[in-house]
C-alpha cells in the first residue's frame, strides 16, 4: 500500500461554480468521503481556507518576506486535500477521477514519500 494526496486545484471560475451551489457541491463531497471511508483507503480529508486569509512566506530574498493573501497572478490555488492509502498510482488515479470537482478543477495526484525515502542527516 501507499499514500497518495489528491489535491483540489480550483480557479476563480471553478470556485464561483461550486459556491453557486455550495449545499449540493458539500453532499457530493460528503457522499465521496463515505465512499472511500466503506472502502477503507481515506486516511484524511480537508479544506483549506479563503487564500484572501493566508499568508505568502517569500524567500527569493536575503531575508524571507511576509505578504498577506491574496496571492496575485496564481491561476490555481490548492482548495483541500483527500489522503488515500491504495495499491497502486492507477487506483489513486481512479478515486481521483470520482472527486466530485467542479468544471474547470483540476486533481493533482502526489505519491507521499515514506520516511525511509526521506535522507538522514549524514547521508
Amino acid at each position: 500500500m501507499a499514500k497518495y494526496m489528491l489535491i483540489m486545484r480550483g480557479t476563480d471560475e471553478s470556485n464561483a461554480a461550486m459556491m453557486a451551489d455550495i449545499d449540493e457541491a458539500m453532499a457530493a463531497t460528503r457522499r465521496f468521503i463515505e465512499e472511500m471511508v466503506k472502502a477503507g483507503v481515506l486516511l484524511a480529508a480537508e479544506g483549506l481556507d479563503d487564500p484572501r486569509r493566508g499568508v505568502v512566506v517569500d524567500f527569493g530574498g536575503e531575508a524571507p518576506v511576509v505578504t498577506d493573501g491574496p496571492y496575485g497572478e496564481t491561476k490555481e490555488l490548492f482548495g483541500g486535500y483527500f489522503l488515500v492509502d491504495v495499491a497502486s498510482k492507477e487506483e489513486a488515479v481512479e478515486w481521483a477521477t470520482r472527486v466530485p470537482a467542479a468544471r474547470g478543477s483540476k486533481i493533482e495526484v502526489r505519491r507521499v514519500a515514506g520516511s525511509d525515502e526521506v535522507p538522514q542527516a549524514g547521508e
